[in-house]
């Protein structure tokens, strides 16, 4: 099917706009300055033998590829659905997925730290593992290598492997968002029907690909930070909050790029937008599903293995309520509960200003979801009755600079990308049924 027809009364609004280029470079300069004084705390903490800094760097990191997780997933679902609808929204989330390269970036400080190259003291701050020598928390005189929960999973958890995983998950994820960006950007200028078909297969791989691909990036990046823990529900719950960001994301871009004077004003209509809302209320209640699950499945199994890292999150070591305990309330009464009940109002998914608002929050409470996750963790501390204190809640500068500078090195990409095409696939074979498609 050719839709060019149908589509050569909207040729002025979807010529590609030249003028994003000025935004593009003010974005980039606030994502170096951003970046610039994250990587000034990372270097501070590896300088004073800090961890916390490090872990701030992980968040700030770890929001970001979250949301490109989720967008890449949109992107395989559209395809291998065959749906009609979103091929409008289609083409920002194919934008969105320049900046995947500027993850794998943003990611060398990390993986110098992991490397040994700011010293060998320095290797195992964040991920101890890495550091088998170092004393084991709470138990004198032993060390994480006379650990045998380390010893049993020593096989997985060693470096060389580590650098093969991570080169393979920046791989895949940039693979498949370049495949994906150059079969739907060259039917732009090639209505080839054999460009969607290529689309489709790439997706039916990354179905696979990419579910794979997050779950072992989430056991790595942020569940062996508690080596000794594990859960089947991590990979999963990595899934749904990221689903959830970068749904959140999709949202934000595309109400905001068809406002009036906008290039999609006037192309990414309610129905459009009715449906993204949908979507979001869908990965809210399986995000609560399987948040609820992995918790309710490691108290009712009691074993101390994986207990521990939820009694980190509630108790002291004097047995009263830690600040976690508080963001776990926050987490679910305001990442779940309060975008549950305004998502399941129609009003809510059409209005042009509360659905933008709902989804600013959710990526708000998505952030604390990723302290919650990464952050809490064990302090030596002889004089505690356990050995240790829990490393508390906090914000730090370098957390606040390192989401900025991540975030405006991924805008840049993102903005560079937007003036290289046409706004919407004028030639694939749906594009009418998209423009066209209403509730």
């Amino acid at each position: 099917m050719n839709s060019s027809t149908a589509t050569s009364s909207l040729s002025a609004p979807l010529a590609a706009s030249k003028a994003g280029s000025p935004a593009a470079t003010r974005a980039l300069i606030i994502g170096v300055v951003g970046l610039a004084i994250g990587l000034g705390g990372f270097f501070m903490g590896v300088s004073n033998h800090e961890v916390r800094p490090l872990i701030g760097y992980l968040i700030g990191f770890g929001f970001w590829f979250s949301m490109l997780i989720g967008m890449l997933m949109l992107v395989i679902m559209f395809y291998l659905f065959d749906a009609g609808w979103p091929i409008v929204v289609r083409r920002q989330l194919e934008h969105a997925l320049a900046a995947i390269p500027m993850l794998a970036l943003a990611f060398i400080p990390l993986l110098l730290l992991a490397l040994g190259a700011f010293g060998h003291a320095a290797q195992g701050m964040l991920w101890q593992w890495l550091d088998p020598s170092q004393p084991l928390i709470g138990k004198p005189g032993e060390t994480i290598a006379d650990d045998p929960l380390f010893v049993h999973k020593a096989v997985f958890l060693n470096l060389p492997l580590f650098l093969v995983r991570v080169v393979v998950y920046f791989a895949v994820l940039w693979g498949l968002g370049s495949r994906f960006r150059k079969h739907s950007f060259a039917m732009d200028s090639k209505p080839d029907v054999s460009h969607v078909i290529w689309c489709r297969r790439f997706a039916a791989v990354g179905a696979f690909a990419v579910p794979l691909t997050l779950t072992f990036a989430a056991f790595d990046f942020f569940m062996s930070l508690s080596y000794t823990w594990f859960s089947t529900m991590y990979g999963v719950w990595f899934f749904a909050t990221s689903m959830r960001c970068g749904i959140a994301a999709t949202i934000l871009i595309c109400v905001y790029q068809s406002a009036k004077g906008r290039p999609l004003y006037g192309l990414f209509n309610r129905a459009h937008q009715y449906l993204l809302g949908c979507l979001a209320l869908t990965f809210t209640v399986f995000y609560a599903y399987v948040t609820f699950c992995q918790y309710f499945l490691i108290y009712n199994a009691d074993i101390p293995e994986e207990t521990f890292w939820y009694n980190l999150r509630e108790m002291t070591a004097s047995w009263t309520h830690n600040s976690w305990w508080w963001v776990s309330l926050a987490i679910i009464f305001c990442y779940f509960f309060i975008p549950f009940f305004f998502l399941l109002n129609y009003h809510t998914k059409v209005s042009r200003k509360v659905l933008p608002m709902v989804a600013i929050w959710v990526l708000c409470f998505h952030i604390l979801d990723l302290y919650f996750n990464i952050m809490p963790g064990k302090i030596a501390d002889p004089t505690s009755v356990l050995g240790y204190q829990v490393r508390e809640f906090t914000i730090g500068w370098y957390d606040v600079a390192t989401l900025i500078g991540v975030g405006g090195l991924c805008v840049s990409a993102y903005l560079r990308s937007l003036g290289k095409t046409e706004v919407i696939p004028i030639h694939d074979p749906r594009i009418e049924e998209s423009l066209n498609y209403h509730e």
